[in-house]
């Protein structure tokens, strides 16, 4: 796949830039979207002349705000569990043996926030806002969103995350441990591509031994997540959960069942 309707893909001094494309959706996930990420990120990730790879979000508003609500979850019929190929996705991002870099603007809720904390680094523009908001849409991360975000920011604060699904400042962010640098909204790009010329100048067979390293500690996540997916499939579609997605569309309080 080489033609993308929702991303943008670039690469520029051996670094490939995957920017979701869908900026008056607050760049939100749907289907299309999904399958074209996974492309995209296995198509950086085994590009021998590329060394870092980076995931953002068109114009100011938004890294990503999740799956995009104009799709009903149990309708989905792409490949994957739920529907769409979320798991090959974040194993792509854990997978590509070369960093991948969040460079988050805006908005990085739900599974954009997911998003963010899969990447092995997070640079954040000093406006943007972190949350989950799961919980209040009838939807759940059963593995890297919720298991490995507790070994990022502490298991406390990632049971508040979901728990509560409050939002969070990237300075907040920061001093949890889910970024690693927070400038100025104008120095965010050359800021990252500061920090991919710093990856380039470092031996790629090393990096990719480290980066597997790391991995290895958090492995079981991974059979966590698909065991939690299947749970999640059967969520999907159930009175309970819907009637969370139309409240939460609806900007009113759900009925309990």
């Amino acid at each position: 796949m080489q033609d993308y309707e929702d991303l943008i893909y670039e690469v520029r001094s051996g670094a490939a830039t995957i920017t979701i494309n869908r900026p008056d959706k607050l760049n939100a996930l749907r289907s299309q979207t999904f399958i074209e990420l996974l492309d995209a990120v296995q198509r950086a990730a085994w590009d021998k002349h590329i060394h870092a790879i980076v995931l953002t979000g068109a114009g100011d508003r938004a890294f990503c705000v999740g799956g995009d609500t104009g799709e009903k979850k149990h309708e989905r019929v792409s490949r994957g569990v739920i529907g769409v190929p979320l798991e090959d996705l974040h194993s792509a991002l854990r997978d590509a043996p070369k960093p991948t870099l969040a460079k988050v603007r805006g908005f990085a809720i739900g599974g954009g926030n997911v998003l963010a904390t899969v990447c092995d680094l997070t640079i954040a523009a000093k406006s943007s806002v972190f949350g989950q908001v799961g919980p209040k849409v009838g939807s759940v991360d059963p593995g890297w969103g919720t298991a490995y975000l507790s070994r990022i920011i502490g298991e406390k604060k990632s049971r508040e995350f979901w728990f509560m699904c409050r939002r969070y400042s990237a300075d907040e962010a920061m001093t949890m441990g889910l970024v690693n640098k927070v400038v100025a909204d104008e120095r965010l790009d050359a800021e990252v591509n500061l920090w991919c010329e710093e990856i380039g100048e470092k031996s790629p067979t090393a990096l990719a031994i480290a980066k597997r390293s790391f991995n290895a500690d958090s492995e079981n996540i991974r059979g966590i997540g698909a065991l939690g997916f299947q749970a999640v499939s059967l969520y999907y579609g159930t009175n309970e959960q819907k009637e969370h997605s139309v409240a939460f569309k609806e900007k009113r309080k759900p009925k309990r069942h």
